[in-house]
């Protein structure tokens, strides 16, 4: 990067932490650290909301999603309107009315505590790990950029993200999210602009559209339907889109507390259901244009010389080895196949002809291909190397092609997104670490109607912070070779996300379950996800990851019946 865009990248920073620890000025005790006094205005609430959402994993691997596989990723978010209408109905004026600090508390006043523990404790482990990932996509860019090592870049990122999520808490995260979705839409609004900017003279806005949904780049809507019938193992179609992501959502959003955490800041339970609303009306347009991003990157490779690699760093250290000429050759072919399809790209824009569809397909298939063969030969050249980029692609955009200035821009915006999501996640975590366990446990004794004023805690929250902020830094140094960074974290979350939504599932709709029933039919649910799991990885079954949100939900509510029928009777407990 050029000096203007290591100062632009820096002051952009800078002034972002300064705000938040501005702003954040609060009480010192644990409903101003963790809830922000209960304050928040709607509109402060849904940026909250997306700017949790929105990590560095958004925008960095989405469009890097979409180059390659196209904008069917859009169908995941398929479900998440419904969910917020459910959660605004059914979990937000509960949470309220209880005052509750995490949605793990409530579990307590249903059931009974080792029921909120458990629950808790998955939690904490899903997002913990999830929230490592999150570190680990950002250090990817600081990694590229300045030639370090990942492991030093996870210390540097972690440790920047720690400073201003410890001294500000809750206040900090919302009102420096405010700030960061602004610039980031901003930010993504004139990287599209430049990329249809920068297509050759006479190829605009739609012919680019044309050569993109020709090469199947603008798969939006898919059935997950073959000749063999349904395909359970397709990730990315409109029946598991709309069911597993309604799953996921719901719970995601009604049990993580990285979420609920979010929405208890509101001044009071309107405030929550109208950000949250609004939530569901934009969030699918946004991803839908972060992907379009992708799709519009694809059809701009098609005019200007694309990496068959795009780690940059990774094929320059492999072009040191005796594997180059290898290398050479391969990315030669690449080359060859880039001008033909470049060729073929420009008459279908004229002609539209479905013989030209045709061949802008099967070139596209056999380009994939030859990145393929690349990338064997780079693994066995750096047998330690990451050879997926799927990461890299936007990156290498911003950082081959933007002006200067606005790749330092570009490139705050990504560290940005990483530090909302982050910083909220690390609240979410020392929130229910201080709650359910800490001040649960303590020797004094627990009244959950007097925690906020608990001062002492207060200080020592911000301990906890510290210590999740090191623990996520650990986490993100095994983090490489994980592929699509945007997969990944879903994954990961798909196989906590059904049992926790399962747990609170029988705990608002089937009110005479006991306490004994759910707790054991949420571990069996547990184990049933993970062998689920393990056998789609092992190909022994198939089924994508969404359906493992419905899988543990479902488990978790029919165990808890069957089980209630087997177990001793206890006494019925329901919140007040």
């Amino acid at each position: 990067m050029s000096k203007l865009d290591w100062i632009v990248l820096i002051v952009t920073l800078l002034s972002i932490i300064t705000y938040g620890l501005y702003k954040s000025h609060t009480s010192k005790s644990l409903e101003g650290y963790f809830l922000s006094n209960r304050s928040m205005p709607w509109y402060l609430v849904l940026l909250s909301i997306m700017g949790t959402q929105a990590s560095a994993i958004t925008f960095l691997s989405a469009p890097g999603q979409a180059y390659t596989d196209g904008m069917r990723f859009v169908q995941y978010y398929f479900g998440l309107p419904i969910a917020m209408v459910i959660l605004s109905i059914s979990f937000v004026p509960l949470f309220h009315k209880l005052k509750v600090f995490t949605a793990y508390e409530f579990l307590e006043t249903r059931f009974d505590i080792k029921t909120r523990v458990f629950t808790s404790s998955l939690f904490l482990i899903s997002r913990g790990l999830s929230t490592g990932i999150s570190i680990y996509a950002p250090s990817i860019i600081l990694s590229s950029l300045l030639g370090w090592d990942i492991f030093y870049t996870n210390i540097v990122m972690g440790g920047l993200l720690i400073i201003y999520t410890v001294s500000g808490g809750a206040k900090a995260v919302a009102y420096t999210q405010q700030l960061q979705m602004l610039i980031i839409f901003i930010g993504m609004f004139v990287a599209g602009y430049l990329i249809v900017h920068y297509l050759p003279a006479g190829v605009g806005f739609g012919d680019a559209l044309k050569v993109s949904g020709a090469s199947g780049k603008l798969n939006v809507i898919t059935t997950g339907f073959t000749g063999k019938g349904f395909d359970w193992k397709d990730r990315y179609n409109i029946i598991s889109g709309v069911i597993g992501g309604f799953f996921l959502a719901l719970s995601y959003f009604g049990t993580d507390q990285s979420q609920v955490g979010r929405y208890l800041t509101a001044k009071d339970s309107k405030e929550s259901k109208i950000g949250l609303l609004m939530n569901g009306l934009v969030k699918v347009p946004m991803q839908f244009l972060i992907l379009l991003l992708g799709a519009m990157l694809f059809t701009f490779y098609q005019f200007n010389p694309a990496p068959v690699f795009f780690n940059q760093s990774v094929a320059e250290k492999a072009a040191t080895t005796s594997y180059k000429n290898s290398l050479q050759k391969v990315e030669s072919r690449f080359k060859e196949q880039q001008i033909q399809q470049e060729k073929w790209s420009r008459a279908f824009i004229i002609q539209g002809a479905t013989d030209l569809k045709d061949s802008l397909r099967k070139g596209t298939v056999q380009m994939a291909v030859t990145q393929k063969e690349y990338k064997s030969v780079l693994k066995k050249a750096l047998p330690n190397a990451d050879t997926n980029d799927t990461n890299y692609i936007f990156l290498r955009f911003v950082v081959d092609f933007l002006p200067k200035g606005l790749v330092g821009l570009l490139i705050a915006i990504i560290f940005l997104a990483a530090w909302g999501s982050i910083a909220a996640a690390l609240n979410a975590l020392a929130s229910c670490t201080m709650i359910d366990f800490h001040v649960r446990f303590r020797k004094t004794a627990y009244d959950s109607n007097n925690i906020a004023q608990c001062a002492d805690e207060y200080k020592i929250s911000k301990y906890y912070t510290l210590g999740w902020g090191i623990f996520s830094i650990i986490t993100a140094e095994f983090a490489t070779g994980m592929g699509s960074l945007i997969e990944a974290v879903n994954v990961l979350g798909s196989l906590f996300y059904g049992v926790i939504l399962g747990i609170f599932l029988v705990a608002f709709y089937l009110k005479n379950i006991q306490s004994n029933a759910v707790f054991w039919a949420a571990i069996l649910g547990e184990i049933i996800v993970i062998v689920f799991f393990f056998l789609d990885k092992y190909e022994i079954i198939g089924l994508g990851f969404l359906w493992l949100n419905v899988v543990g939900a479902l488990a978790v509510v029919l165990l808890s019946l069957f089980l209630h029928l087997l177990l001793p009777k206890q006494a019925i407990k329901s919140p007040s």
